[in-house]
This record gives C-alpha cells, structure tokens and sequence, in this order.
C-alpha cells in the first residue's frame, strides 16, 4: 500500500508502557504515513504507571524503533507532557535524530504559526494539586480495567464498544477546564506569541476548533481514539483518525 503523505504529523498521549496502549494501532498508523516532521506531543513514554512490577511489551519497543526509524529522514521533535516530564532534563539535546524542545512553534506551509505543547501547563489541577492528577490517574486506569468486562457483556448482547474510562474522563476533564479557565490560558498564551493557534493533547479529547479566537488542534491520543493532527502540502490541519475497524483493539 502506498504510503498516506502529509508534511507534518502531530501525536500525543500514546502512553507506552501501559497495558491501554494500542500499540499496534500507532505501529499501523506510522508505517502506512510518510512526513516532512514528526511532533511527538507528550505522553509518549508513561512515567506514572511505569513502576518494578510494570511490563515493556515488545509491540512497544517496535513503536520506538519506527519513530527512530523516521528521524533518519523526518524532522522528529519529542515534546514531554506531565507523564514523560523525567524527558525535561534533556530540553535542548537530540537522541538519534529526535529533537528534545519543553515546546515548539511550527510554521505552516501557509504561513500560519503554531505553537505546539502538551497542554498540562494550561492545567490548573496539574499546576496547584498534582496529588489529585494523580490520584485521578490511578482511578483512569482502575475504569480501564472496567472497560474489558462492560464490552464483554456488551459484544454478547450485540452493541458496539463503548468506553466507561472514556465517558467519566470527559467529564472531569470538562469540569476542570471550567474551574482552571483552561481554554482561556490557552487563548491567552497563543495571543502572546502571535500565533494563529495551538497543537496539543493532554485531555484525550481530538478536536479542531475556534477557541476564543484562536486555532486549537487537539490530537486526541492512542488509549481510546487512536487519532493524530495531520498538516498537508498546503498548510491545512485536519483530525485524522485511524482506521475505525482497529478501533477496539488492545493494542498488545
């Protein structure tokens, strides 16, 4: 198959490390797209849930070494978010190719700037009460597990899957934006920088919308949508999403 070509690719929130990491779905995605740069918006590697008695799959490890892959001949640049912060130290370095940067401004090809972060700093709870990101983190992966006995009973009574995890998530996620004026430090901070908008991920949530008078991209992640920002040879962004027939894969 000939390979989908686009001049930039945004992802975020792929989360390796974790047992809801589809990462066969990223797998599949990178080896069916070529790009000029490749941003890697933070999330990538998940610190958080990483403990002694945590696994590495080797499906993993494959998704590592197409990114590296790409840096021979694409412009990768590694963005850390709150779960891959331990990538912070190396703001500044590049490994194999891969350019470590705390944020990033991309300029289209028409022209328009982007700037181009994970989003937790815009994140009142992450910013005040890490505690309770934490805390909120640890109840995700708990409903994670919930999801696999939901969509048991669910494919026996003939329904599609659905995402307890999903659901409750958007729903904090859309209190907390509420309270922290999320979208508001967001406009703000584009504005500051002269900008036309933002590319980041974050709350698992993909969209392309007006905020506030600004451009905000966000691209989803690889635990339940499996979804990236593509720019093409023009400069036009739009919301990609992987293919729906590997939608409910596990990704192991």
């Amino acid at each position: 198959m000939t390979p989908l070509k686009y001049r930039s690719i945004f992802l975020s929130d792929l989360h390796l490390g974790t047992r809801w990491c589809r990462a066969a779905n990223i797998s599949g995605f990178l080896s069916s797209v070529e790009c000029d740069n490749l941003y890697l918006v933070g999330d990538i590697i998940d610190g958080w849930n990483m403990g002694p008695g945590g696994s590495w799959p080797a499906s993993h490890s494959s998704v590592l070494r197409s990114i590296l892959s790409l840096a021979g001949k694409t412009s990768v640049t590694y963005i850390p978010g709150n779960h891959d912060e331990f990538m912070n130290r190396f703001d500044g370095q590049s490994f194999g190719g891969v350019r470590i940067r705390s944020e990033a401004v991309h300029t289209g090809a028409d022209g328009r700037r982007y700037l181009v972060v994970h989003g937790h700093q815009f994140d009142v709870v992450m910013l005040y009460s890490r505690w309770l990101a934490w805390a909120g983190d640890r109840a995700y992966s708990f409903t994670q597990h919930l999801n696999t006995g939901i969509n048991f009973f669910r494919s026996l009574a003939g329904r599609e899957y659905w995402s307890l995890s999903s659901f409750l998530k958007d729903r904090v996620k859309k209190a907390v934006k509420y309270f922290s004026r999320y979208e508001s430090r967001i406009a703000r901070s584009v504005r500051e920088m002269d900008a036309s908008g933002i590319i980041c991920g974050h709350i698992h949530r993909p969209e392309i919308r007006q905020v506030n008078g600004v451009e905000y991209h966000n691209t989803g992640d690889w635990v339940e949508n499996s979804t990236a920002i593509v720019e093409d040879f023009d400069g036009q962004l739009e919301l990609l999403h992987y293919p729906a027939l590997c939608r409910p894969s596990g990704g192991q």
